[in-house]
C-alpha cells in the first residue's frame, strides 16, 4: 500500500510530501492523520531544524477529498464536518506553532484546505503553474484549516473577503504580488529544490530564535504594543540563554562566521 505521506530526512531538514498524486493530493482521512501525527512528532524532534511541505506530482493539494466527503455526508448526519476538529484544526495549530521554520513548496494547484496548509508555512515558494483557489464557498462552506486567520494577515481583510467569497483562482505572479508566495522560480521543477535549499539554510541557523520570532509575530498580530513588548522580553530572555547566542556573539567580536547548533 502506498504511504499517503512521505517523510524524507536530509541532515536537519525534514520534507513532508503529500503523496496522493493521482488525486491531486486531496486530503483524505489517512493523509490528514499521517500529517497531523508527523507534525506532532517533529515538534519535539531536536534533530529536525526545518520542515519542507510539498505535494507529489504536479499539484500541491486540491484540498478535502470530496469523493470521501460524499460518503461522510451520507453517514454522519450529526457532524459531517467533524474532520475540522479532528484533523484540520490540530494540523493548523501544529504547523503555525511549530518551533522551527516551515517552507512550503507550492507546485501547481493549492485549493481549499490545501491552500490553507500552504498559508500556514513561514515561507512559500512557487513556480509558473502555481495557483491558489479558496474553493470553500463553491461547495457551500466557510474557510477552515486556519485560512480565516492567515489570509487577512497575508493580504489584508478586504482582499481576504474577496478571495473567500468569489473563490476565483490566483495565478503565480499575482500570488507573489499579494504575498501569498514569497518567491517564484522560473521553472516548476525548481520549486522543491529551491524550497529544500532555503530550508537547509534555515536549518543551519538559530533554531530557538526562529521559534521565538514565530511566537512574537503571532502575539503581535492580535495584541497590543504592551503584549508585543512583553513577548519580546520573554523571547530575549530565552534566546539570550542559548549556546547559539553566546557562540554567535563571540564569533562576531572575533570577526568569524558563527556556527549555530540549534540550542
Amino acid at each position: 500500500m502506498t504511504e499517503p505521506l512521505l517523510v524524507d530526512r536530509t541532515d536537519a531538514v525534514v520534507t513532508l510530501t503529500l503523496n496522493r498524486p493521482n488525486a491531486m493530493n486531496a486530503l483524505d482521512v489517512a493523509l490528514k492523520e499521517a500529517l497531523r501525527d508527523a507534525l506532532a512528532e517533529l515538534e519535539t524532534d531536536r534533530s529536525c531544524r526545518a520542515v519542507v511541505l510539498a505535494g507529489a506530482g504536479g499539484s500541491f493539494s486540491a484540498g478535502q477529498d470530496l469523493r470521501e466527503h460524499v460518503s461522510t455526508l451520507e453517514n454522519s448526519a450529526n457532524d459531517p464536518l467533524g474532520t475540522v476538529r479532528a484533523h484540520y484544526n490540530p494540523i493548523a495549530a501544529r504547523l503555525a506553532n511549530l518551533p522551527k521554520p516551515v517552507v512550503a513548496a507550492v507546485r501547481g494547484m493549492a485549493a481549499g484546505a490545501g491552500a490553507s496548509l500552504a498559508f500556514l508555512a513561514d515561507i512559500r515558494i512557487g513556480g509558473p503553474t502555481t495557483s491558489f483557489l479558496m474553493a470553500f464557498a463553491k461547495v457551500g462552506l466557510a474557510a477552515d484549516t486556519g485560512a480565516s486567520w492567515t489570509l487577512p494577515r497575508l493580504v489584508g481583510h478586504a482582499k481576504a473577503v474577496e478571495l473567500l467569497m468569489l473563490a476565483e483562482p490566483v495565478r503565480a505572479e499575482e500570488a507573489c504580488r499579494l504575498g501569498l508566495l514569497n518567491r517564484l522560480t522560473d521553472d516548476d521543477e525548481q520549486v522543491l529544490p529551491a524550497a529544500q535549499e532555503l530550508a537547509a539554510r534555515l536549518a543551519a541557523g538559530p533554531t530557538v530564535a526562529y521559534g521565538a520570532i514565530k511566537r512574537q509575530l503571532s502575539i503581535a498580530d492580535a495584541g497590543t504594543l504592551a503584549d508585543a513588548l512583553a513577548a519580546e522580553a520573554q523571547a530575549q530572555s530565552i534566546c539570550g540563554a542559548t549556546a547559539d547566542h553566546r557562540a554567535a556573539t563571540l564569533a562576531f567580536v572575533a570577526k568569524q562566521k558563527p556556527v549555530f547548533e540549534g540550542r
